[in-house]
């Protein structure tokens, strides 16, 4: 059976091309936000960091995932993907309420800040985090990774362009509450982005039911064949973001030959991965066996 999801390889050198770019621009509102002392632009450049992150873990772990499944580990290593997701996540909500405290300490006592200079770092970020979302655009449509990383990037271009309109308020007007002010909204973008990434990994960790899958749906369609009784015990889950997993009980109405069974249960596998796009299948064929027929079985 075809698996739909190995057309969508993302491209890695693209992927090591924006790690360059972003370590690069990481480097530069660091060093510029120290000369300018300008917190906005060290909160930009903890974002570029934070994406630099994204961006290695993303490629650490789509080199992982292509190892192959061994006794050991007979799923393979799909589910790193999912971990590195996670923990970037986290690290990335730590990072912006850190931010959101220092940002506090400076409205209580502003500090003159270098608006030039600042401008400056702040123009050379926003062109590197320009390539990096144009390099990514396409992997990011089907894989939370990359989506992951580029997620970050938008938020980065956003601030950097943020940190530019404040640089230029700071340099005319000198009102240096714009650079704390700027550091909120970057660690709000940055939550804002981060928390349906963090919510979607917690779920495929959870096995949680793939939310456009409808199991009443596919438990009355696979009911619909003459042979088939009942379908219960049913349980999906997503290994990771683009590959689910199905399985279930299937209770037939008479007592048939194995190969005829066989054809029944190619009927239900035909069924579920044609309407439902589902290609990892475990169908257990019964004739009354189980005492309990319920959708899904209730574990204690």
């Amino acid at each position: 059976m075809a698996h739909a999801h190995h057309h969508n390889e993302p491209n890695k050198k693209n992927l090591l091309i924006s790690v360059l770019l972003n370590a690069g621009i990481t480097a530069a509102e660091f060093i510029g936000g120290i000369l300018s002392n300008s917190l906005a632009l060290i909160s930009d450049a903890v974002h570029n960091l934070s994406d630099t992150m994204a961006i290695i873990i993303s490629y650490v772990a789509l080199k992982t995932s292509k190892k192959e499944s061994n006794l050991k580990n007979t799923f393979g290593y799909k589910r790193i993907e999912i971990l590195a997701a996670l923990f970037n996540a986290v690290v990335l909500i730590v990072i912006s309420v850190y931010l959101f405290y220092e940002a506090y300490e400076r409205f209580l006592n502003p500090e003159p800040i270098k608006g030039k200079l600042m401008f400056i770092v702040a123009a050379i970020g926003l062109a590197g985090n320009l390539i990096s979302v144009i390099l990514l655009h396409k992997d990011s449509m089907h894989n939370l990774n990359i989506k992951a990383a580029y997620v970050h990037l938008i938020g980065d271009t956003l601030s950097s362009v943020g940190v530019i309109i404040g640089s230029v308020i700071i340099y005319f007007w000198n009102a240096y509450w714009i650079d704390p002010f700027l550091t909120v909204i970057i660690g709000i973008v940055i939550i804002k982005a981060t928390w349906g990434i963090l919510k979607e990994t917690i779920e495929i960790l959870m096995q949680t039911s793939p939310s456009g899958l409808k199991l009443d749906e596919i438990k009355t369609e696979l009911e619909k064949h003459p042979e088939i009784k009942n379908i219960h015990h049913i349980h999906s889950w997503r290994l990771s973001d683009s590959i689910i997993h199905f399985q279930c009980h299937a209770d037939v109405s008479n007592n048939l030959p194995i190969k005829e069974i066989d054809k029944i249960r190619i009927d239900l596998e035909n069924t579920l991965h044609n309407m439902f796009g589902i290609d990892h299948i475990t169908i257990q064929m019964e004739l009354d066996t189980c005492s309990e027929k319920s959708a899904i079985h209730k574990t204690t």
